[in-house]
């Protein structure tokens, strides 16, 4: 069960929240070649001056991190990818500049991963972890 956490330094609204879910699963199961039912996503919101990045001149003008738990398995350039398109999404619905974005992947073996009915196997292309 992949564990994607956002953080940014602003309040967003819910409807801002909901349509960016919706966006990160596909995103998710689109690269990680996956299904959408096990992806957790958790979304922080911190005062301007409490969320910063070394790099970041401007904290006025957005800054956002992410820290996504994933299954071992998947390729340098699938985590690549994933990594681009969070940004993109964070640009698209934040309109956080991608220089004052970081993110860091976090590999898992599948067992490490549970629900109430299992834990997750090792990940395999074109699976549905949830699937008996």
């Amino acid at each position: 069960m992949p564990h994607l956490q956002f953080e940014i330094n602003r309040s967003l609204k819910d409807d801002e929240k909901i349509s960016f879910h919706a966006e990160v699963r596909k995103l998710f199961s689109e690269i990680m070649d996956t299904g959408t039912d096990h992806i957790c996503i958790s979304i922080r919101e911190y005062r301007t001056h409490n969320l910063s990045i070394g790099r970041v001149e401007d904290p006025e003008k957005g800054v956002a991190v992410v820290n996504a738990d994933i299954r071992q398995g998947r390729t340098m350039q699938q985590r690549r990818e994933l990594t681009l398109g969070f940004m993109e999404l964070m640009h698209k619905h934040w309109g956080v500049d991608k220089k004052q974005m970081y993110v860091t992947l976090t590999e898992h073996k599948g067992e490490d991963f549970h629900l109430l009915e299992k834990y997750l196997a090792s990940w395999q292309e074109g699976e549905d972890p949830l699937a008996d």
